[in-house]
């Protein structure tokens, strides 16, 4: 099987162009994307093998986004087909400051959503690969779309597969206090957890200190969340913590970074000044970038930087794919400059 196996949902992406709200637009631009799906491209541009495990209904958008899967490289033969059900959408107006972008979602009842245990043949999917990455949208999406992500997070771990798991906090999926109680107790089969500045204080109640200034432009400071990092390994003994840091003055204009707290160590990066094309799919960029760079450097210090790279990357590129490859990574890492490449 593959290097990478993935699990969650993936759905239709529509946006108004040219910056238009959806009540006022004529057209939608037609994406697909979903965090873990993204991951399974991302680490399949940067030279792995992938596999992404689902569950679609048996109908044509469903096809469509099995084909922009494939089409990106990715193995999609453990998708479990159902009879019924639906895929889910989310639509994206594109804001510009002071009007912040937004989402709206579609996605309720979707085939994932009601995904049953013993579906999906865990044992096989795991057979030879090294690294399985979900995230906390999937346990969102229902009580039993929970109950498969622990049971694939327990089959892993009897395989021997190492297993990152992004936080990714949804607020119009649930709230924090059930996220909290249903996500504490699945970190006892995580090894690196990759999580942001904001969602470690909303699930975890472990916060860094900031400051805010009246526009919501939040300093990060980079001390504050090594100690959160740290503070996450002790209480769940993970492996590994990342934590990508944002600071977004403007709606198109921000700057990302990221630490990993690992082995008693910290590691940090650079700090990239952005100009944002579509932020969408950055972190789950990262995240394919730090499982490439482990994977093929067995270090935690080029898992940040290849993370790091990749995803600032990424939100230079419309859509939820990443589509940089690992040359134009290598070059960033090495100090590429902004001049046109001709």
């Amino acid at each position: 099987m593959a290097d990478v196996v993935t699990f969650g949902e993936a759905m239709i992406r529509l946006a108004p162009p040219h910056f238009q709200r959806l009540e006022q637009t004529s057209a939608l631009d037609v994406q697909v994307g979903g965090g873990e799906l993204n991951v399974a491209v991302g680490v399949t541009r940067l030279g792995l093998t992938s596999t992404w495990v689902s569950r679609l209904p048996k109908n044509a958008l469903a096809r469509l986004l099995e084909n922009r899967a494939r089409q990106a490289g990715v193995d999609t033969s453990p998708l479990v087909w159902a009879e019924g059900g639906r895929v889910g959408l989310y639509f994206v107006e594109f804001g510009a400051a002071p009007r912040p972008s937004s989402v709206l979602y579609d996605r309720a009842y979707s085939a994932i959503s009601t995904i049953k245990p013993g579906e999906v043949d865990w044992k096989k999917v795991f057979t030879g690969a090294k690294w399985f990455h979900t995230s906390g949208i999937t346990p969102a999406l229902s009580d039993s779309a929970a109950a498969v992500t622990l049971e694939a997070l327990e089959a892993a771990k009897r395989a021997g597969v190492t297993v990152s798991y992004d936080l990714n906090y949804r607020g119009k999926l649930w709230s924090p206090d059930k996220a909290q109680s249903v996500q504490e107790p699945l970190m006892e089969f995580v090894d690196v957890l990759i999580t942001t500045e904001e969602d470690t204080g909303v699930v975890f109640k472990i916060k860094a200190s900031g400051e805010t200034d009246d526009k919501g432009f939040k300093e990060i400071s980079v001390g504050s969340y090594k100690e959160v990092a740290q503070r996450l390994q002790e209480k769940f003994k993970f492996t590994a913590v990342a934590i990508t840091l944002r600071e977004n003055p403007l709606v198109w204009r921000n700057t990302w970074s990221a630490i990993a707290y690992a082995d008693g160590k910290f590691y940090d990066d650079v700090k990239y000044e952005l100009e944002i094309v579509d932020r969408v799919g950055g972190g789950d960029s990262f995240s394919a970038g730090f499982i490439y760079g482990f994977l093929t450097k067995n270090s935690y210090e080029a898992a940040v930087r290849y993370g790091n790279a990749f995803s600032s990357l990424k939100q230079t590129i419309p859509g939820d794919f990443n589509w940089a490859t690992l040359d134009e990574v290598e070059k960033l890492l090495k100090g590429a400059n902004l001049r046109v490449a001709r």
